[in-house]
């Protein structure tokens, strides 16, 4: 949940109106309202946040805290985020080694499985434990005809947004916002898809896919087709389906996750 969403729900969990609350913590309605709905490219200044838990009743240096993390830049934070899986990796095992054993002291071949079952997860444990990957929104798909694609050399290491997304762990995931509706009734205009490059296609997939010849890309349902060929599926019956060879496609990414907004603020 970001932090506007957080201010908005206490809010209103208070029955406050935005007059209300805005004017104790001495801000205009415009900008908390700005605020709310995470349209400020900064977060509010220490001050304004601390007049807001005291308004609303959250403990105290909660939305401060949350802010700092939104201000820090996002390395230093995945880092930060990665040595706290590992402390809660280390916590856990810990448990286990106490957890209904304080009347006699751990067998060390117990120790040694517990040791190597760290070993073994170290590799995927910041996934497991961690708030998911900060994924670029790096451009539009179009779900009608294909579309091009201006991401200067995917993948972008530089993007005007981002959104961290839970469950996804794809060092090269990205997301693009629905243009068109040959993709409906399961995707609208608008929808935010996150694509995985590093997830294998399977038949069925709801794919990103980017043409060789010019770089266009589009947004379709993948199938393999005879003779080797690719069957590019709309699943918005007034579209037809597309037959492509295999050479005609250098990008054929699956969707993994859709975000949508399901009420007006």
């Amino acid at each position: 949940m970001s932090l506007g969403e957080l201010i908005r729900n206490r809010r209103e969990e208070k029955q406050l109106t935005q007059d209300q609350t805005a004017s104790q913590a001495g801000i205009s309605k415009q900008y908390l309202s700005n605020i709310e709905t995470d349209r400020i490219k900064n977060p509010p200044s220490d001050g304004v946040l601390e007049r807001l838990e005291a308004e609303l009743e959250f403990p105290a240096g909660q939305l401060r805290k949350l802010a700092h993390m939104v201000r820090t830049p996002m390395d230093i934070r995945a880092e930060h985020e990665s040595l706290t899986a590992e402390v809660e990796k280390l916590r856990s095992i810990l448990k286990q080694l106490l957890a209904g054993r304080k009347k006699s002291t751990p067998k060390g071949t117990e120790i040694n499985a517990i040791a190597r079952r760290l070993k073994s997860t170290k590799s995927n444990v910041s996934d497991v434990l961690s708030a998911g990957r900060t994924v670029p929104i790096i451009n539009k798909v179009s779900a009608g005809y294909p579309h091009h694609f201006t991401d200067l050399d995917y993948p972008p290491s530089v993007a005007d947004e981002y959104i961290r997304c839970p469950d996804v762990h794809d060092a090269q995931a990205f997301a693009a916002h629905i243009v068109g509706d040959s993709m409906g009734p399961n995707y609208t205009e608008g929808n935010l898809v996150i694509f995985s490059p590093n997830t294998q296609v399977r038949n069925g997939d709801d794919c990103f896919v980017r043409f060789t010849s010019d770089n266009s890309t589009t947004f379709k349902r993948f199938y393999s087709a005879k003779g080797g060929k690719i069957r590019l599926q709309p699943l918005n019956d007034k579209y037809q389906a597309e037959i492509y060879d295999r050479e005609e496609i250098n990008g054929l990414w699956p969707a993994v996750m859709r975000i949508e907004r399901i009420r007006q603020a």
